[in-house]
């Protein structure tokens, strides 16, 4: 491999830093290994379901379990990150709605929660230090999540609710009422693509606690699906 190929990937890895795209460069990074993790969750179920020879499914089981493994390795002390961001919303007493900020701080603590709780087990998967607790402690991980994805969930519905009743008070036919519109539509695409990524991530702590009997390709494909909005998302931010 020539210097000038080697110096390609670096030099945009350095340009993302200077420009601050570092943090969505990890994080489209991250939504990249989802995306590949979940699908290979479906594909595996599907393969087995259609009775393929298990060297078929082999490959997409261990892309399911190396890249969570990876996955998990990524996300290490990134919990800090949602305890900081839960204070600062419950400290963001000038918030034009109390019932959103009270809802940010249960996601992000819920987040925040169940970050700490997955970087526990990590030391347990790798063999680093082997805790008798791990499969409780990655229960109540999940648990986390799922209540951090609800208050999401219910903090979309409830903003849902708050457009629809800005909407009524706007007179279309005033200049600043058509403004108005617009920016309200805007708000409402971007709260129900959030939405519909956050009702399929529930399926996998919910599947996962026995909440819904789902099988992999349903948490594989919704799992899919959340992390190719995701990716989207990240895409748009850095276009």
């Amino acid at each position: 491999m020539t210097a000038d190929a080697l110096a390609c990937p670096l030099l945009v890895l350095q340009r993302a830093i200077q420009t601050n795209d570092f943090p969505r460069f990890t994080v489209g990074r991250d939504k990249l290994l989802r995306t590949l993790q979940y699908f290979s969750r479906f594909y595996a179920w599907y393969l087995f379901r259609s009775n393929s020879p298990h060297r078929l499914i082999a490959p997409f089981e261990a892309i399911k379990k190396q890249f969570a493994l990876t996955r998990k390795a990524l996300r290490l002390g990134k919990n800090v990150e949602h305890f900081k961001a839960a204070a600062t919303a419950m400290d963001d007493t000038k918030s034009r709605d109390e019932f959103l900020r009270y809802c940010t701080v249960g996601r992000q603590l819920g987040y925040a929660v169940y970050l700490t709780l997955d970087m526990a087990t990590y030391v347990d998967t790798v063999g680093i230090w082997k805790l008798e607790s791990a499969k409780r402690l990655q229960k109540e991980a999940y648990r986390a999540w799922f209540v951090g994805l609800l208050f999401n969930a219910v903090a979309g519905c409830y903003t849902l609710w708050e457009l629809r009743q800005r909407e009524t008070t706007i007179d279309k036919a005033d200049g600043e009422g058509v403004v108005e519109s617009k920016k309200i539509q805007r708000e409402r695409k971007a709260t129900n693509i959030q939405l519909i990524s956050d009702l399929c991530d529930l399926t996998i702590p919910s599947s996962a606690l026995g909440y819904a009997n789902l099988d992999d390709g349903i948490v594989g494909l919704a799992g899919t699906a959340s992390s190719l909005i995701g990716v989207w998302g990240t895409w748009k931010k850095t276009a």
